[in-house]
Formats: structure tokens, C-alpha cells, sequence
């Protein structure tokens, strides 16, 4: 039998691998986002996607150039289950060198709210509230057309995901939103 970490376990090996605040942060942003969509389309398991959504960046600040490949390494050598594996790597399909397409709801999310909540935390600290809770989906929309700000964030990547998810891009800003905005996060 594989090993599922807990929450509270992912968050010590995040802090293990990551030293960056900032990393830190990303981890549990993107953890709680998932964990709002889980709640939506997999309520069973919101902790996996938890999980999955607070390691998905495990290896970043140690092997950038290997981002996704030594997750899997790593990961592997823990036994954690194959599903949370795949899961993980998946969100690194195109950019990295992960062997893992986005196919399953959890791993199309993942893919696609990464790059976005990077992309929503950024216009939030340029906010008089540093927080995304009095953000509109226009002003969202504003900063996503402007590719100078927040230049880090694939504008690609994240229309890519509204299309795996089949989703019109605006419904993929606005759940990501919201889901943000249901955390309370201030930047």
C-alpha cells in the first residue's frame, strides 16, 4: 500500500525542500485553492487535493531546472501513491520535461489555477487591502491583459488550463477568485 501523506505532513516537507517565504506562501495558496475546488468536484477527498496542491512545487527552490522530475524522485522514494504522483507532476506538462498530460479533473485544476493564483496574489498586493476579498473579476481581468504586470505568470498557461477544463477563461478567473477570496489571504 502506497503512502498519503497528511496536510500537516506535506506542509513539513515543503519547509524541508523550501526555504523561500515566498515558496512557502505559493504552497499554501495553491493547497487551499485546490482544497475549494475539491469541495466542489471531488468532496471525498478535499485533503488529497490539498496535498497534492501544497507539494506541487516541492523540488522548485532546490532543482528549477529539474522542476517535476525530482518531485517525482522524491516522492517515489516515500512511496507516496502513484495517483498523488501523477497529480503533482502533471501541473509541469509542457513546461518541464513531466512525462504526465493533465487528464484527470484534480490534475486539469492544478495545472490551471498555479499559474493564476500567482497571477491573483500579485494584483492583490498592489492593493490598498493587500487581499484579493475586494478584487472584481474586471480588475482581474485587467491585469491578466497586461502582460507586463506579474510577466512570471503564463498568460498561456493559464488560458490552456480554461481550455483542458473546458471552461470559458473568464469562469476559470472567476472560480479561481473566489476560491481565494473564500481563504481570506492576505499578501
Amino acid at each position: 500500500m502506497s503512502y498519503i501523506p497528511t496536510l500537516e505532513e506535506a506542509r513539513k516537507l515543503v519547509a524541508e525542500h523550501n526555504k523561500e517565504a515566498f515558496h512557502i506562501q505559493h504552497a499554501e495558496t495553491v493547497s487551499g485553492v485546490m482544497g475549494e475546488f475539491a469541495k466542489k468536484f471531488d468532496p471525498e477527498r478535499v485533503e488529497f487535493w490539498q496535498v497534492v496542491g501544497m507539494l506541487h512545487d516541492l523540488d522548485f527552490e532546490e532543482y528549477p531546472e529539474q522542476h517535476c522530475i525530482k518531485t517525482e524522485e522524491m516522492l517515489n522514494a516515500l512511496d507516496v501513491d502513484q495517483e498523488m504522483i501523477r497529480a503533482i507532476c502533471s501541473h509541469g506538462w509542457g513546461m518541464t520535461g513531466s512525462k504526465y498530460e493533465p487528464q484527470a479533473q484534480m490534475e486539469k485544476v492544478l495545472f490551471a489555477v498555479d499559474e493564476l493564483t500567482g497571477l491573483i496574489g500579485a494584483a492583490a498586493l498592489m492593493r490598498p487591502s493587500r487581499s484579493c476579498s475586494d478584487m472584481e473579476l474586471k480588475s482581474l481581468k485587467k491585469k491578466f491583459k497586461d502582460k507586463k504586470f506579474a510577466a512570471g505568470c503564463s498568460r498561456e498557461v493559464i488560458t490552456e488550463g480554461a481550455e483542458r477544463l473546458g471552461w470559458e477563461l473568464d469562469d476559470l478567473l472567476q472560480q479561481t477568485l473566489d476560491a481565494m477570496k473564500a481563504l481570506d489571504l492576505q499578501f
